[in-house]
């Protein structure tokens, strides 16, 4: 049962009906229509669960009214039945029954009372009213701030995107479905997957892993964390490269710790197997090496993959640019690098980086949800991850550094495991040798699986991989994303 579904901003929040003046107008409200609401909830025990589900104190315009909404939310909570007798009874013993106009204004809401049908759509009137006025509340508080000369610029625009948002989210609540539509909908996903022979999900370009994962699976939040240096960036830059070059699916990647230009580098670098250091410039290159270049980006520069390097990216700027991507570039797949550089809104005094690096991963799930993407988020691991020994080295869940809300929000967490990098073997063999540990997957088995990862050429592979051998399983989504 929703109680405080909408924040509620009263102290904050501007005089509406002083605003409303200002432009000649009054705020949006239905008074009406809260009368019989509430009129409809004393006469009718079903109504009230209907309201509850669709209603928040918020949604009524006039205090009175909202006063009496109150007073039929604690009866609900008391497990009392909510009628005339019982609402006058709590309003009196609240002292608010004379507030509200008294008990001939309780009766007089009965009198209003239209056909029970037509609740729903009272509720959604009443609904759209109260964005109307968060809007309102919101455009006013941008207003005032974007008049504030020592505001920074980037902050206004975290706070206004923050606020636009909280004003609008509830318009994404989804209705209770019943099984048999749901069921319909899983039944004709899973004939049209056997039909076909290819992935239900964007493909990662490693069979290994596809064959684990069925593919990156829209809404489904990815988490791919490591110890520093040990190839999450190489990982996902490889992932976004095999969805974008070899299955033209439209990629975003999110850069917050590099450049467009140093992640395009590391891209020629993995495509053409040219060393690091000609592709940067301090060895020259051979004729031969600018024809080998050249031949072997060429498709890479066609590919439909788009960066962002805009560095501490807010976390609402980025459901905006994701959202933009989505909507114009088709994007299937969006990469971010990584979650602990992004910003939070302002968590007021007292705010822990717990608690920013909570909201912004709440953000990202919420985000994969919204868009019906995958979204993989590259993460640090804490320092306790570096000084274990036991168990290999293997990095654990509770080794996600700064919140545990991360292994919350995922529905799959996959480490990058290097033994060699940790100094647990001497043998040159091992060198390269990489596991990638499936270590949740809310939606199938975790798994530890063998790769390759070969830092001079910025490449993980499978064992027997080759350079230019690219085996990997066909994806069953729909390419074309004109």
């Amino acid at each position: 049962m929703p109680s405080d579904k909408r924040n509620t901003r009263k102290n904050a929040a501007p005089d509406l009906e002083n605003l409303g003046l200002e432009v000649g107008n009054k705020p949006p409200q239905a008074l009406d229509v809260e009368e019989s609401v509430l009129g409809a909830m004393m006469l009718e025990p079903s109504s009230v669960d209907q309201a509850l589900e669709g209603l928040d104190p918020d949604c009524f315009y006039d205090p009175r009214h909202r006063t009496v909404f109150e007073a039929m939310l604690e009866l609900v909570k008391n497990h009392v039945p909510v009628d005339i007798v019982t609402v006058t009874s709590k309003l009196r013993e609240k002292d608010n029954l004379e507030i509200v106009g008294g008990a001939s204004a309780l009766a007089g809401f009965t009198e209003k009372v239209g056909s029970a049908a037509n609740l729903e759509y009272y509720i959604r009137i009443l609904r759209q009213k109260a964005i109307q006025r968060d809007l309102i509340t919101a455009s006013y508080q941008i207003l005032k701030d974007s008049f504030d000369e020592s505001i920074v610029v980037d902050e206004l625009i975290d706070k206004s995107e923050s606020r636009i948002y909280d004003a609008t989210r509830s318009i994404a609540r989804r209705e209770v479905q019943d099984i048999g539509s749901i069921l319909k909908y899983v039944v004709d996903d899973i004939e049209e997957k056997q039909k076909s022979t290819g992935l239900g999900g964007v493909p990662s370009g490693y069979p290994s892993i596809d064959r684990v994962t069925n593919g990156w699976q829209p809404s489904d939040l990815v988490i791919i964390a490591a110890r520093p240096s040990v190839g999450k960036t190489a990982f996902a830059l490889n992932i976004a490269r095999n969805a974008a070059v070899d299955h033209h699916l439209p990629v975003a990647v999110f850069s917050l710790e590099m450049s467009c230009a140093q992640l395009a580098k590391r891209l020629v670098v993995s495509e053409t197997g040219l060393s690091g250091d000609k592709i940067k410039g301090s060895i020259k290159l051979e004729d031969y090496e600018w024809e080998q270049l050249e031949y072997r980006i060429r498709d890479l520069s066609r590919a439909p993959l788009y960066i962002d390097d805009t560095p501490s990216l807010p976390v609402m700027e980025f459901r905006t640019k994701a959202k933009n991507l989505v909507k114009n570039k088709g994007v299937r797949l969006i990469v971010v690098d990584y979650l602990q550089l992004m910003q939070a809104p302002d968590q007021g005094k007292g705010g822990l980086r717990e608690q920013e690096v909570a909201y912004i991963s709440r953000t990202l799930k919420a985000t994969a949800k919204e868009l019906n993407v995958p979204i993989l988020a590259l993460s640090q691991l804490s320092r306790n991850a570096v000084q274990r020994q036991g168990s290999g080295g293997k990095p654990v869940l509770s080794d996600l550094r700064e919140s545990g809300s991360i292994e919350q929000d995922a529905d799959m967490v996959i480490f990058i495991h290097r033994p060699d990098y940790l100094g647990l073997s001497d043998n040159p063999e091992d060198k390269e040798k990489t596991q990638i540990i499936i270590a949740k997957h809310r939606n199938g088995e975790t798994k530890d699986i063998d790769m390759v990862f070969r830092s001079e050429q910025v490449r993980f592979m499978e064992p027997d991989d080759t350079l230019v051998a690219r085996a990997s399983i066909p994806s069953a989504m729909n390419t074309d994303f004109e």
